[in-house]
């Protein structure tokens, strides 16, 4: 009798050990499964990001192309042409040029700040430098030293407009440029700025610049052609 109520006290102890080891290894399949989907989700959101549509033509705006649209931006009235010159030179997206406050604008550092605003929830605040010449057009189209100095209009936005309006300013802009295809929209203002920027300065920094989490996404302008991958040959060449 005591050797089977032995028996009998393991047997349940047994079970459930073997239960908590099945359990683990599905948390673990699982855990990886996830994980491999997450990678793959990352890796075609990547791929959408490219520099190309999936007919060959180019996202960004090349060195001309991106010269007439700053020359026909000068022809919109002056807080049009700030606002669509400030995402040529920053990069940033729509929304996050439409969010920018005169506070945001640090003159003497000659920088704007942008909230990231993918990136909601860590409250992330990148610092992208200007030229001098486009800050002072800011400054003057706006006031911005008498505003920065008042509590109240230092918090206001800029440009009170919706997306939407933001978007056909720069397509108008666009349109005057007579740039068309799939670079003729904002967002290749921002490949533009991230091309261009990838051949004059580190990794790193375009990276920062752009808001972007992952190193990953900021490669995909290293995958320039025609005279912007002239450009990163000479630079190479230099080096030699």
């Amino acid at each position: 009798m005591r050797q089977k109520y032995t028996h009998y006290s393991q047997g349940p102890a047994n079970k459930l050990k073997k239960l908590r080891i099945s359990v683990a290894t599905l948390l673990a399949k699982a855990l990886q499964d996830t994980s491999k989907g997450r990678a793959t989700a990352e890796a075609g959101r990547i791929e959408a990001m490219g520099l190309y549509a999936p007919g060959g033509g180019r996202k960004y705006l090349n060195a001309a192309e991106r010269r007439r649209y700053a020359a026909a931006a000068e022809t919109m009235p002056p807080s049009v042409r700030e606002f669509c010159l400030l995402i040529m030179w920053s990069g940033c997206r729509i929304s996050e040029a439409l969010a920018v406050t005169a506070a945001a604008v640090d003159y003497e550092a000659g920088t704007v700040s942008l909230l990231t605003l993918k990136r909601r929830r860590a409250r992330v605040v990148r610092q992208v430098p200007l030229p001098p010449s486009f800050m002072s057009d800011l400054s003057a189209a706006f006031g911005l030293p008498e505003r920065a100095r008042d509590p109240l209009l230092a918090s206001l936005r800029l440009w009170n407009w919706s997306r939407s309006t933001g978007w056909r300013y720069v397509k108008e802009v666009m349109r005057r440029a007579r740039i068309s295809g799939a670079a003729a929209m904002p967002k290749g203002l921002r490949h533009a700025f991230g091309a261009a920027a990838f051949q004059a300065v580190p990794p790193h920094l375009v990276q920062r610049w752009l808001g972007h989490a992952s190193l990953r996404t900021t490669a995909i302008y290293g995958e320039v052609s025609g005279d912007e991958e002239r450009l990163l040959a000479e630079r190479l060449w230099r080096a030699w």
